[in-house]
């Protein structure tokens, strides 16, 4: 799990520095709409809803596009589809992206000249399975009035918490798939400062790319998917180096 904690880490710095605000909002806006049309408008009844609303929050999200969103979840239009797409990258790195889309023909024909114009190659659905496992990640700032970190890992670890990592302004907290609304609600029960909450595909191992032209094609395919409309998450099992990742953004 030590590669995807600092791939974790690095995405939020490099978010922190060149965030797409609107392409994020987009993201966000799309989940809000799905999970009304899933478990309804209320969010203390629906979990997914839930999360959503605190994500669009703590990223600065417009209270009035988040009540547009919802009153179209609720409307009867066809809505979005969600699909996984599955493939590797250059120099065998598995990536898999979740999207959310209007438009099948559209978001696969997208995907798949991603994967093909930067050396990678699309996969059956499934094929990625034994790579990932699906993990609750809690990832929360450290505040003021944070309690003692043995009293908080108990706690978290007596609501589902596998691991928890504590970082010099951060934390974060894995869990298992089923146990993630509790401890969504023992978060919440803390009132702790999460800056993301979120279901996501941990690898079960990595891969080390040592060249930097290889790692240059392989990072661009993983923007490319990252800023297609469509998709909302992108995951993949390489082991970043740093030094190298320090040379390609040179």
């Amino acid at each position: 799990m030590s590669g995807h904690s600092k791939w974790s880490k690095i995405k939020r710095q490099k978010g922190a520095v060149d965030a797409k605000r609107s392409k994020m909002f987009t993201k966000l806006i799309k989940e809000i709409t799905v999970a009304v049309k899933e478990g309804g408008s209320d969010p203390s009844g629906n979990p997914r809803l839930r999360l959503a609303i605190q994500t669009s929050k703590a990223a600065n999200m417009p209270k009035d596009n988040m009540e547009r969103a919802i009153k179209k979840g609720e409307g009867t239009d066809g809505g979005y589809t969600e699909v996984n797409y599955e493939g590797y990258a250059t120099n065998g790195v598995a990536v898999f992206a979740e999207t959310m889309t209007d438009n099948l023909n559209r978001t696969l024909q997208n995907v798949r000249t991603i994967f093909s114009k930067n050396g990678g190659s699309l996969g059956p659905k499934g094929s990625l399975d034994f790579i990932f496992d699906r993990k609750g990640v809690f990832v929360v700032r450290k505040g003021e009035q944070q309690p003692d970190e043995e009293e908080l890992l108990l706690e978290l670890i007596d609501a589902g918490a596998e691991e928890v990592e504590f970082e010099d302004d951060y934390f974060t907290v894995y869990c298992a798939l089923e146990d993630f609304g509790s401890l969504q609600k023992k978060v919440e029960e803390l009132e702790l400062e999460v800056e993301s909450a979120e279901l996501q595909r941990i690898p079960k191992t990595t891969v080390e790319v040592n060249d930097l032209e290889a790692l240059r094609k392989i990072m661009k395919l993983i923007d490319a998917l990252e800023d297609d409309d469509d998709v909302q998450q992108v995951y993949h099992n390489l082991e970043l180096n740093e030094e190298l990742m320090a040379e390609l953004e040179a």
